[in-house]
């Protein structure tokens, strides 16, 4: 349980520094930070997974040198935007360049911690 809150802070941090790096992110506080990066956890859970299954081998994700999970994480990211009110993204660039965001920045806290 305490793995999954610090997963949940981490992931929120990381969204509160895209939307501070990003002008095209807008998050307007640490609270819906945490619901954004549950929300996101529950779309990775589900149209991650059909994603996946769509695309079953890795050889995408391979021949792109792993840019095809930052397509993925941005179209799930973008998805949030539209479900969420207070999350917005203003485009679909902009939802890739805060998906390698947040993974370099829960990058650095995993690796610190």
């Amino acid at each position: 349980m305490g793995s999954l809150i610090i997963s949940t802070v981490v992931g929120a941090v990381a969204f509160m520094v895209g939307a501070y790096f990003l002008k095209g992110v807008r998050v307007d506080s640490f609270g819906q930070a945490i619901i954004v990066t549950i929300a996101i956890s529950v779309l990775t859970c589900t149209l991650g997974e059909f994603i996946e299954f769509i695309t079953p081998d890795k050889t995408l994700n391979w021949l792109t040198f792993g840019f095809f999970q930052f397509i993925m994480d941005a179209l799930i990211i973008w998805v949030a935007s539209k479900l969420l009110k207070k999350f917005e993204v203003s485009s679909f660039i902009t939802a890739i360049i805060l998906a390698i965001i947040v993974s370099v920045v829960t990058s650095i806290f995993y690796s610190i911690l």
